[in-house]
This record gives C-alpha cells, structure tokens and sequence, in this order.
C-alpha cells in the first residue's frame, strides 16, 4: 500500500506554525483538514492540537448527580473520550496514510502524556507507521532542527505519570465535589467543588487568615534622633541590649520610652563612640526556574497566570526556553558568551551584553536545584523586535532577559558604615546607631534593575566626635498580624510542601478565584472557604491536608522512574479515597449543617432594616441575584444587586447600615458594588438629569428621557413616564455624566460626556441613541470580533471579502483570504482560526 507524507504533531497550533517554518526554511503552506490548520511543504505535514484532546471521564450512566452515589465514583471505570472532536478527526485523516510520525509535544510530564494520546490515535487507524519522539527546550532554528535529526522514543512511564494524575483528580474532584454539594444541598451553577490540590491550597490561605484573625496586637515605642555634623544630618535611632545581650530598639514600656525621650529631647549633642566599616558582596541570583520567574514577575504586577501565559507565548515564538522547570543550574552545553554575542548584535540590550562580553572569564551563577529535563528560563539567541511584542509581552521578555544577563554579570559591592554615638543624661546615658549603606560598584545591579540599590547616607564621622542633636521623635507603634500570602510567596510555600507542580499550581490558585474561594490580591478566603475547610477538618481532613497530593507527586515521579505503575498509584488512591467516605458517610448529616451554616453565613449581608431577621443574598427564577430578607414572606424587603457578575462578600461592613460591602465577580469587569442599601438610597436621592424628549412618547404623551440611578447602582436613559414607557437606553455604571453643547441632529438630543475623578480622559458618548445603535451595529459582528485582533474595521473588511462568520473564517484559504484583505497576511489569518477553534 502507498505511504503518504511523513506527519509532526505538536502540542499547539501557533507550535505547529513554528516548527513548519522552522523544518521548511519558511516554504511551508497552510491548509484546513477538518476546520484544523495542517502546515505543508515536501513530504511532510504539522498539526497542532489544543493541549489535552482527549480526557478522562466517567461512563454516560454516571453522570447523573441525584442517581449515583458519590461513593460510586471511587471504584468506577474510567474511559478516555474525545474532547476536541474535530481536531481528533483531523489527526485520524491526516495519520491513516503517514509514513512516519514525529511526537513533536511540549517536553514534559503532561506533553508526554499529550504525546502518548496522539500516539493512540494515530494507532487506531495506522498501525505500521513508524512513530517517534522529539523533545526540545526552545523553539529555535537550532534545538528544533537538531532534535528532529536526533529523535527519541516516547516515555511511557512518564506519560502514564501524568495519566495517573489525570485519573486521581478525576476520583478525587468528583466524588468529594458531588458528596459535599449535595450534603449541602447546593446544586446547580453554585455546587461546592473540592480538589486533591485545591482543597491544601485553600486550607493554606485559610490558616493564615487564621493566624491574622488571632493575632494580639502588643504597642510598642521606638525613638529617632537627628543627628548633625557641619551642615549634614542624619538619623540615628535609639537601641538598647535585651536580656539576651542581643541589640533591640523596640521599646515595650511607654513609661521608659518616655523617659528616653526625655533625656534625647533635652540634649544638644552625643558623643560618637563607635565608627564600624565593612564592605559586603553582594552576589547576582540564579537562574529562573518556575516558582522565581512568577515571584518575579508578580514585582512588576504580573498575576502567576498571567505571567506563565504569556512566558508560553514566548516560549512558542522562539524567544524563551521552556518556562515550566525546575532547574536552576545551567547546562554544560549553554555557551554564555554565544548568547551574550546574540544579545549583543540586537539594540535594546547590545550595550550591557557588550558590557559583559569584556570579562575574561563568564560564569554563569548556579541555585540549588539541578535536573535534567529543561535548562533553567533564558532568552534564546532568536531575538524578537518591541514591534513583534505586546506591551506585557516585551515587559516579560526584558524580565527574562535581564535575569539571563545577571546571572553573568560580576557580584555588586556595598560599603556599610555602622556610627553608635552616646547622649549623656543624668539617670541614663541612651544609645543611638545609624546604618549608612554606599553601592561601590553596581556589579550586576547594572543590568538587573529589579531589585533594590537604595543608599542610605551616613558622612564621615571619627569615635570622640561630638555630633549636634538636632530633632528627637517617639513613635507609638503596634506589632503587626502576619501578612497574607501573595500569590507568588503561596506558590513558594505550596512547592516547598509538595503540592501541585510548577505546570499547575498558578492554575490552581485561578480556580480558587473563579470558584469564589479567594478574592482581592493577596488572595484572602471567603466566608465559603472558611466554612468548606473547617468542615473538611472536622469530618474528613485528608481533602486539605497536603499528604494525599504530596504522597501523589511521589508515586508520579515513581511511575516515571519505572519503580511504580499507574494501577499501583490509583488502587492506592482509591483505597485512601474509600477511608475517607467511610467517615463522611458516618457524619453526612453533620457536615450538611455544617455547609449550609458556612454558606449561609457566606450569603448573610447584615439585618434586616424591616424586621428581625437578616438580608442574604437569594438567586431569582432567572438567575439574577438580589439581596432579600431571610423572614421572607413574613417580610418582603429587597434590595437590588448589579446584573453583572457573580456576589460575593467583603469583611467591610457599613458603618450606616451594617450590612457588608458586596464586591461582584466579572472576570476583568469585576467591581465593588460596595453597601447595597447605600447604594439604593443614593439611587433615590440623585435627581433625574433630563436629556429631551422621548422618542417614543413624547409627541404624544410628553415623557422625556433623563439619565436615572438605578437601586441596583447600576445607570440607563429612560423615560420619565415609565412604567407607563419602558423606553430605555445602556448607560455607563460609573463616572459623572453631563450634557454637552452639542446637538445630535438626528435626534435632537444633546451629547452626554462622561468623566471621572481618576487620571482618566472623558469618555465623550455622544447622543445616547446614536451610541447605542453603534453599539448594536457591534454586537451584530460579535461572532467574529469576540476573536482576539478583529475589530469592528476589520470584521466589515472579512463580510466584504465574504466571510460572514466564524465558520466561514475557519474554512477559508489563509494565503486567499489575505490576498483580498489589505494590511493582513497569511499569518495573521491563522492566529484568528487558530483562536476560533
């Protein structure tokens, strides 16, 4: 039988992309098979698939929430089922006649479990064909084009760790999920979901929250003295030896810090009597692995999500090394100073790469942790220009740029000069020390600019000088709760405890927010979270303990070594699994209580201003939420919510009222919708701003359209006549909005500018009708604009080239389509089909 071209699957398509120009020298055409880009040239074709094609799942019959005990889940058959039908379909064609196949996925855990998926599939239509792996770090000309001519076999027991994983969050997630949802009779779009990773995490934040919420504040006193030599001063601050013989200058008696003051406030000089100098090196850092490049990127305001997606962007750009590892040792074959040359023939870092290629000798710092599967993160020697980059992306980039050039670059030196110096009074002769801190030689501080090169000035002074005491100060302070976990610091902890891996543990703390466990940054707990873990502690702690996931990890790393197979890991699991529903089941009715106490206690806003019971938050038969008296129908007593986004509340209660601030998640759009009584009553005491008349009515009944405060703090145009005219128009939530001189001449209306108390242009909106049927007009092309770089320009340019929706853009010709498009090449067309699959 004839043998068809040799096949490259990749784990993405913008991989795929990547590597066919790589491997084609840039001759390589698209194609659709299926709806899926296939890139060509010669013998070969590439398709990228979309992470995980195929998942696992329980069988149809136990899907049923009401009908299969949870416990049931624990001992059920797991099967594997498509999840991407039409990229499955695409891989089967494209496989049935390849003669060869090249696993080309991400080169880790869960990509060679993507791997072995591909490889199943090739194999249920073609069982002939050779098929083998290709692993790299970076997707360079170099590592891409080496590794093709150097193939390996597919790891086996390396993917069947990552399917050992798959199967026992599966066990996990959905028994325990379903178990504790319909404990607490909590169904629907609200069911509480627990995880084998997600509950440790969330017991993490909820212990510390803890920790903050028992913490007994202790004051204290400190004391300052300005000190002044010729026309400099300096501050020097007071400092005594504890019991311990140990230097403290926090003062626990407010009787002794007064009298201290009282002798520093009545001195005009002390007498220096110690002059101390040193000088410290200050080493560069090691090389980013996962858990460090998040901590810093969080330093420049990137969330852990957000900095590992766009570290991928990079990644399959050619730009940076794989950014999932955990390595902090360079490899022996990373030539330093051949990256620093690339990086010295481009223009944004060519003078500091020049600047360390003057050295003698390069030697690249090293951490603690060496491993053998990825180089540590580094910038590769294919260097992308600041047009080729968004703003966050090249942000990122310079981030990962400047740790590679730190990790070459010389220790910095810092002079440090320690001055003690002595008032004499008649009861106490207090203490007084001052730090000065002087950069000798920037060292690698010179290309890094993240971390701190503060100077504190201290001048010259000699032991027996006399120095004038210029200014005294006694600050009352209080000892401070422990701070909440940043996100990156709880990366941190979460590795140093075993839970998760780099590949998941920023996704994991995403869940925690999407679920509404976690709100604001640093994360804190909601009163649900509180409530879930408190629970789990009671009736069954290992769902938050880190000793189920931790032991996992192990027994993943075992399988990989070959030391463990997958039946080993998830009987195991099971057998752990079942110890805990023995106990749930024991206190099923308990726990119910429990959880529906917590999410009552999540849902209770404060009292009712109408009766003696509280407000919470209720869902109508619509699904919106709005904020009702719990003596409901005793009492009917309501208060809108917004209707966008999903409540949930704060620990800021009003002062007014009681009740708690209400913040809504909406993704990106989310907001604080602060006291909802507040917001009602400030509803009905702005007044109506008239704009005209109303389209509708106003011949003939009169009604006019004015700019109203909606209860829920929401704002529309209506008419003045409603409910007798419901004629309404969208308005902005917030800013201040006024009428301008101009006149629409459609419509006759005055335009309405909106402006904002923040550093914020005007939002000019124009005539509120105009506005609105432009914003219809948009809507229409929603389908095509929700895509990421189609605007509403761009969308009317693909309807005149006949593309009317997304499936006309996904089986469209890429080369074609842009020949009838100006401004936009082939590329640029297949990042849009790529987005709309």
């Amino acid at each position: 039988m004839k043998r068809g071209p040799e096949l490259i699957v990749t784990e993405k398509d913008n991989a795929a992309r990547r590597i066919a120009d790589i491997l084609s020298g840039g001759s390589a055409d698209s194609d659709r098979v299926n709806g899926v880009n296939v890139y060509k040239w010669g013998g070969k074709r590439c398709i990228g698939l979309s992470g995980h094609v195929v998942g696992v799942d329980f069988p149809p019959e136990y899907s049923d929430w009401r009908d299969v005990e949870p416990v049931e889940l624990v001992t059920a058959e797991v099967e594997k089922r498509p999840t991407q039908e039409n990229i499955v379909a695409a891989l089967r064609r494209l496989a049935r006649n390849a003669s060869h196949v090249h696993i080309a996925t991400d080169y880790d855990r869960e990509g060679e479990l993507i791997g072995k998926e591909a490889y199943e599939l090739v194999r249920e239509v073609n069982e002939e064909a050779p098929i083998d792996r290709v692993r790299f770090s970076s997707i360079t000309d170099r590592e891409v084009t080496e590794a093709f001519a150097d193939p390996d076999d597919l790891d086996f027991d390396l993917a069947a760790a990552g399917e050992a994983r798959q199967i026992v969050d599966l066990m996990w997630g959905a028994s325990l999920t379903r178990f504790l949802s319909l404990s607490a009779r909590q169904l629907g779009d609200d069911f509480i979901s627990v995880g084998r990773v997600q509950g440790p995490t969330l017991k993490l934040i909820v212990d510390r929250e803890r920790e903050i919420d028992a913490f007994d504040p202790e004051d204290y006193w400190e004391l300052f003295a300005d000190l002044t030599k010729d026309d400099e001063t300096f501050e020097a601050g007071y400092f005594y030896l504890d019991e311990d013989d140990t230097e403290a200058d926090r003062v626990w008696d407010e009787e002794t810090a007064e009298a201290v003051y009282d002798v520093l406030s009545a001195a005009s000089s002390a007498t220096v009597e110690e002059v101390r100098r040193r000088t410290r090196t200050d080493d560069p850092p090691a090389p980013f692995n996962t858990t460090q490049f998040i901590r810093a990127a969080s330093g420049v305001g990137y969330s852990a999500q957000r900095a590992m997606s766009i570290a991928e962007d990079l990644y399959t750009a050619g730009y940076i090394t794989y950014p999932r590892t955990d390595n902090t040792v360079y490899p022996e074959d990373l030539e330093p100073r051949d990256l620093l040359d690339a990086l010295a023939a481009g223009p944004r870092f060519g003078d500091d790469a020049a600047s360390l290629l003057d050295a003698d000798d390069i030697t690249p710092t090293a951490g603690d942790e060496e491993t053998t599967d990825h180089p540590p993160i580094h910038p590769t020697d294919e260097l992308p220009s600041p047009s080729d980059l968004s703003e966050d992306e090249w942000e990122v980039y310079e981030l990962v740029v400047r740790r590679f050039l730190a990790t070459v670059a010389d220790a910095a030196t810092w002079e440090h000069l320690r001055v003690v110096a002595t008032v004499s009074g008649e009861e106490m002769d207090p203490s007084l020390k001052a730090n000065g801190k002087r950069l000798v030689d920037p060292g690698y501080h010179a290309v890094y600019p993240y971390r701190s090169t503060t100077e504190n000035y201290v001048p010259d002074v000699t032991e027996g000088e006399e120095l004038a005491v210029t200014e005294t100060r006694l600050e009352a302070k209080r000892t401070q709760p422990p701070r909440r976990y940043g996100q990156s610091r709880l990366i941190e902890t979460m590795e140093d405890m075993g839970i998760g891996t780099k590949a998941t543990r920023h996704d994991v703390i995403q869940k925690l927010y999407d679920r509404g466990y976690i709100e604001g940054d640093p994360p804190r707990p909601t009163r649900l979270a509180r409530g879930v873990v408190e629970a789990s502690e009671e009736f069954a702690d290992l769902i938050v303990t880190e000793a189920m996931t931790a032991q996992l990890e192990a027994d993943m790393q075992a399988i990989a070594r070959g030391e463990a197979t997958l039946e080993d890991v998830t009987d195991e699991s099971r057998e752990m699994l079942e110890r805990v529903f023995e106990r749930l089941t024991e206190s099923r009715e308990a726990l119910g209580d429990h959880l529906r106490d917590s999410l009552k206690a999540d849902k209770t806003v404060g009292p009712c201003p109408e009766s003696d019971h509280d407000l919470v938050i209720r869902r109508s038969r619509h699904g919106s939420y709005f904020v009702g008296c719990d003596g409901y129908p005793d009492c009917t007593f309501t208060l809108p919510l917004p209707s966008t986004g999903k409540p949930i509340l704060l620990d800021e209660t009003c002062p007014d009222h009681g009740l708690a601030d209400v913040k809504m998640l909406a993704g990106r759009k989310t907001f604080v919708h602060g006291c909802p009584l507040c917001a009602a009553e400030a509803a009905e005491k702005e007044p109506d701003l008239i704009v005209g008349a109303c389209p509708e009515c106003g011949e003939a009944a009169g009604g006019e359209l004015a700019i109203k405060r909606l209860r829920s703090g929401g704002r529309l145009v209506g008419c003045t006549r409603y409910p007798d005219c419901d004629y309404s128009l969208p308005m902005p939530r917030r800013g201040e909005a006024e009428l301008t001189d101009e006149t629409c001449e459609e419509h006759g209306l005055p335009g309405i500018r909106i402006t904002y108390e923040e550093d914020r242009e005007p939002w000019e909106l124009g005539c509120p009708i105009c506005n609105y049927r432009e914003y219809q007009a948009r809507q229409a092309g929603t389908e095509l604009e929700a895509i990421d770089g189609i605007g509403e320009k761009t969308a009317a340019k693909l309807k005149d080239a006949g593309v009317e929706d997304v499936a006309g853009l996904k089986s469209a010709e890429p080369d074609s389509l842009a020949d009838e498009i100006d401004g936009v090449g082939p590329d640029t067309v297949r990042n849009w089909q790529a987005d709309a699959d």
